[in-house]
């Protein structure tokens, strides 16, 4: 009777509200930010967005660590990547001014995609080393006056609730730019919705955020150990059924 429920809420009252709710934030921002600037109108509207979309979905938000965070400085945040929950958990629940690292395909998206464009996220296009080159140069020119910058060093969801290999963009961007790197955890995404499922979950989500890591004096023969050395962290705080 539960998972009937649960259904019938999914596909009348979550669906239909999700999609109103993703419409406004989207031309909010593509008349907003283009107008007053990506760093206000860039952040807000949508962090609403993922707050709304978090409680509209009956989810229980856990956050911890946020006092290692400093409002006016930037960041390279580096999150293990469960679900497209994720994306609703960072947004709405870390409190700091973010953009983020995309994939290209997700520019295909209608409104979300143009959107995304306006708001200042960066869309990565690994074609060629040029096209790579540009989608760096694009997000240090974001990361300025406290805005921190989001990726999932992964590189796409996990299939099993584990995690995968991390890839090394994000820690040479932070290399380059003196940035402390910030590790978050996160957890229960994966089971409110599975990669490739589309059948909501209700449940608990939790977000650590863990210590950042300054990379000011790090060599570059070092980025493999700061690699480590996040994934470590990241894995640490994991719940055991994710290990």
């Amino acid at each position: 009777m539960k998972n009937i429920l649960v259904f019938l809420y999914q596909w009348l009252i979550f669906v239909p509200i999700f999609i109103v709710l993703t419409l406004i934030t989207a031309l909010t921002v593509m008349v907003m930010a283009p107008l007053f600037g990506s760093k206000f109108w860039g952040y807000y509207p949508p962090k609403w967005w993922s707050r709304l979309t978090c409680w509209l979905a009956l989810c229980r938000i856990k956050t911890s660590g946020h006092e290692n965070l400093d409002p006016g400085q930037s960041y390279v945040f580096v999150a293990n990547h469960q679900s497209a929950f994720d994306i609703f958990l960072v947004y709405g629940f870390l409190n700091q001014n973010i953009k983020w690292m995309q994939k290209q395909s997700l520019r295909k998206i209608p409104f979300v995609g143009f959107a995304s464009e306006k708001a200042g996220h960066v869309f990565v296009d690994n074609t060629n080393p040029k096209a790579r080159a540009a989608s760096i140069k694009k997000a240090k020119e974001q990361i300025v006056d406290g805005v921190s910058m989001v990726i999932f060093p992964e590189g796409a969801r996990t299939r099993s609730g584990k995690m995968g290999r991390f890839k090394r963009g994000a820690y040479y961007l932070a290399h380059d730019m003196d940035l402390p790197v910030v590790p978050l955890t996160i957890n229960g995404a994966y089971n409110v919705l599975k990669r490739d499922g589309f059948r909501l979950r209700p449940g608990k989500m939790e977000l650590v955020i863990h210590s950042p890591i300054p990379t000011a004096s790090l060599t570059e023969a070092e980025t493999p150990g700061l690699i480590d050395k996040t994934r470590d962290t990241i894995y640490s705080a994991l719940w055991e059924q994710y290990k």
